[in-house]
């Protein structure tokens, strides 16, 4: 498949943003480490209230790409804008409070508790003449409780599991009340459980709070369920830009992943379900265990 047809209309590194004003854009956006380059040309426009989902590859810049939407990685050219500015331009404070971001690996200060790390949340929201109020202690205590550390209030980060920590700095992002949020494989360390209860989550806030949401994910049958649009990449460059059932087929699959495998409705949501193999291979391996046997 070729990538014009992974598409409805919003293909590769020249995707075209739609007619509507989006509040965060990119434009031309080239992203290197030192001599590097990850993304190169990129266009992308990142619809307003909706979750979108960036899937692909290891080292295919997803990562990289949701760095520079949060201002973590400057371009090595062309711009990412926030309400038609470019990022570099715009005071940090200013867009704390609006676009909050849950890198991939974040590092909590030594010693501090659960509760002093999620309050930090608030900073953005904060002036010299009033340093909290209770705006402020709503925030995080609707946030603790969200994401089900509320009872892991005063202790150190630092003891926690690996699946607590990431539920702790979940819960400071969302205390940060942004109208954009941006979320670095936010279901790291955690149990099945966990991840579905952090995506719903995700999906709550879209609904209930009009959040916008970018995701990078490694699930893709996670990301086809949860994502209202699917942005397919590899090799730095957009291959798909779509609704989940409209792109992910086998022939995406493969393109992208270099996975053959059949692409089937979940039986849940109705949303593509990717499965991995071939029919004829699972015929090959019917056959194989009935020799066996």
């Amino acid at each position: 498949m070729t990538a014009s047809a992974s598409t409805t209309g919003t293909t590769g590194p020249d995707l075209v943003a739609p007619t509507a004003p989006n509040r965060l854009t990119a434009r031309e956006l080239t992203l290197a480490y030192e001599d590097r380059t990850v993304v190169d040309g990129l266009d992308l426009a990142i619809p307003d209230g909706e979750v979108t989902v960036i899937v692909g590859p290891n080292a295919c810049g997803k990562s990289t790409l949701l760095r520079a939407l949060g201002r973590l990685l400057r371009p090595r050219g062309g711009a990412v804008l926030l309400d038609g500015t470019d990022l570099a331009r715009i005071p940090t404070k200013k867009i704390a409070r609006a676009v909050g971001l849950l890198p991939q690996t974040p590092v909590a200060p030594e010693a501090i508790t659960v509760a002093d790390l999620v309050s930090r949340g608030r900073q953005p929201h904060q002036h010299w003449w009033q340093q909290w109020s209770g705006e402020d202690e709503r925030a995080v205590t609707d946030a603790m409780e969200r994401t089900d550390v509320t009872a892991l209030a005063d202790r150190p980060v630092d003891e926690l599991s690996g699946g607590q920590r990431q539920r702790v700095w979940i819960a400071m992002a969302l205390a940060q009340e942004t109208d954009l949020l941006l979320l670095d494989e936010p279901t790291t360390y955690l149990d099945i459980s966990h991840q579905v209860e952090v995506l719903d989550l995700v999906r709550r806030l879209n609904h209930e709070r009009g959040r916008t949401v970018v995701a990078v994910l490694h699930d893709l049958n996670q990301a086809a369920r949860y994502a209202d649009q699917l942005i397919a990449m590899k090799a730095g460059r957009i291959v798909a830009r779509g609704r989940p059932g409209d792109i992910v087929t086998a022939d995406l699959v493969h393109e992208v992943f270099g996975l053959a495998s059949v692409v089937v409705p979940d039986p849940v949501t109705g949303s593509p379900l990717v499965v991995p193999g071939t029919p004829w291979q699972a015929e090959q391996d019917e056959a194989a265990q009935a020799e066996q046997d």
